[in-house]
């Protein structure tokens, strides 16, 4: 039986949430175009780390975000300026989403002084205030709490700012995340937690480990509103989250999105993934991309030439080879930087 039939359970491309909703917002070309090119960045940018990581330049734990390209840029584009965005570890494709520089990322990845945290974080830990990107985290689940964190911080200088702050659905059934969303509906905090839920956490699939497998309930306790999205197609995915936006910077508090979304890759690079079937992987693949979504409505619905496209993803792919190229020949960091970071000391 495949771990996505378990108890029951629909495998992930036969549930509602993955049939064609009755009424899917439209993109116009421009907005099609912009979507497709964030996404394909941080498709190959991830296939350039899964590189790099069999070549023994990145160490560590590496998580690639390969295939749920679509949640991070469709949040994105509902977004406004100085909005805040924290994370898990699988955090590269929010990176770059949020406009930070890919060899700063690459860099990072391979430990190197022009990473994003000095070469000292590596794939789990990076951060960037210019770009409002608070990390990266390798806890599970800590960075709920950090993100309800943000957001009190937002609503007591109120800045206008909304948190957004994601998690998977392993991460969902931790306690700090429920007593998070406690304060946050308390005190009418605007954030949006945006439960990114590619159905196996680390390996064991949604049905075996949670009791409540509808994620957009788990707030209801609280009074908290949340709904189910299609988080394969960025259109639903936008569409969704500037509802989720408004009504948390609105003054109305927290709002909860599950993303049903799917990971292609294991969990890790170090996880083989035989917790389910080469045919299920294969089948979202071939019905439900992301990206090729989008570039066949780019070429039917918009007329973008095949030539463009391309154009597209040459251009794409040398971003991403120049962010290797960079990564692998920058210095690594000085013995000096062990003693950095570790301290802040008091103004008199």
């Amino acid at each position: 039986m495949d771990a996505g039939n378990e108890a029951g359970k629909p495998a992930p491309g036969k549930d509602a949430a993955h049939k064609p909703a009755p009424n899917i917002p439209q993109f116009t070309r421009d907005e099609d175009l912009h979507a497709y090119r964030e996404m394909l960045l941080i498709r190959r940018f991830e296939e350039k780390a899964g590189q790099l990581y069999g070549m023994g330049l990145i160490g560590g734990f590496c998580h690639l975000y390969i295939g749920q390209e679509a949640v991070v840029v469709g949040v994105q584009m509902a977004g406004e300026d100085g909005d805040q965005n924290i994370t898990g570890y699988r955090d590269h494709g929010h990176m770059l989403a949020c406009g930070m520089d890919a060899k700063g990322v690459m860099a990072e990845l391979t430990g190197r002084r022009g990473g994003y945290s000095r070469g000292k974080g590596g794939s789990m830990h990076m951060f960037s205030r210019e770009k409002q990107f608070f990390g990266g985290h390798g806890i599970v689940g800590a960075q709920v709490a950090l993100g309800t964190g943000l957001a009190f911080a937002d609503a007591y200088l109120k800045n206008g700012k909304v948190s957004f702050t994601y998690m998977g659905d392993g991460a969902a059934n931790q306690g700090q995340v429920y007593e998070s969303f406690n304060m946050a509906a308390l005190w009418k905090l605007p954030v949006v937690y945006i439960i990114e839920n590619n159905r196996y956490a680390m390996g064991t699939s949604v049905a075996r480990a949670s009791a409540q497998t509808d994620f957009s309930k788990r707030g209801l306790s609280f009074g908290i509103p949340g709904e189910q999205v299609d988080g394969m197609d960025v259109r639903t995915v936008r569409e969704a989250a500037a509802r989720a936006i408004a009504h948390a910077r609105s003054g109305q508090g927290p709002y909860i999105l599950e993303m049903q979304t799917y990971r292609y890759r294991g969990h890790s690079m170090s996880d083989p993934a035989k917790y389910r079937s080469k045919d299920e992987v294969s089948k979202m693949r071939e019905e439900h991309d992301p990206i090729e979504m989008v570039r066949k409505r780019l070429v039917e619905a918009h007329g973008v030439p095949e030539a463009e496209l391309k154009e597209t993803d040459a251009k794409v792919r040398e971003i991403v080879n120049e962010a290797a190229d960079f990564a692998t020949h920058d210095p690594e960091p000085d013995v000096s930087e062990l003693w950095t970071d570790i301290l802040l000391e008091a103004r008199a």
